[in-house]
């Protein structure tokens, strides 16, 4: 049986210094049912916990609140990586962005590769904001710094 790994390699915990297209994976609070939904609002705070941020209205909280374990999952080094862990409430409303953002820390409690055998990601999706360029930035930039003095 393959050794679990519990922490990002650095060059996934590079990855997740910047904003990257992840997908959380929740229990839904009210039906059970599995849930996902995309995000970019994340990173590393340590090989050991990643760190993100919702809107506080999203259905995400409640089931999060309700059912603590998540799955996030990103593209990188040619793979798909799978994050396992505990999500916990850091704050209910990050202090310094315009609306209310709940942020959350997830306790890793195993990194895997998630990629069918013999196949590689030649190339990662990518997106794009379709609302102004600069008030995106603006916003991804307090949302960042906010996140980091959670």
């Amino acid at each position: 049986m393959a050794e679990t790994i519990t922490a990002l390699t650095e060059q996934l915990f590079s990855q997740l210094q910047k904003e990257k297209l992840v997908l959380l994976a929740t229990i839904d609070a009210e039906t059970g049912a599995p849930n996902v939904s995309a995000i970019s609002w994340v990173y590393a705070v340590s090989p050991t916990q990643v760190r993100f941020a919702i809107d506080q209205r999203s259905r995400l909280v409640a089931n999060m609140k309700k059912h603590p374990q998540v799955t996030l999952t990103f593209f990188g080094e040619g793979t798909v990586n799978a994050l396992y862990g505990q999500a916990s409430v850091v704050t209910d409303a990050l202090e310094g962005v315009p609306f209310k953002l709940t942020c959350f820390d997830v306790a890793l409690e195993a990194v895997r590769d998630a990629m069918f055998y013999g196949s590689r990601v030649s190339v990662e999706p990518e997106y794009e904001k379709t609302y102004d360029k600069r008030a995106a930035e603006k916003l991804d930039g307090q949302v960042f710094d906010a996140m980091k003095k959670a």
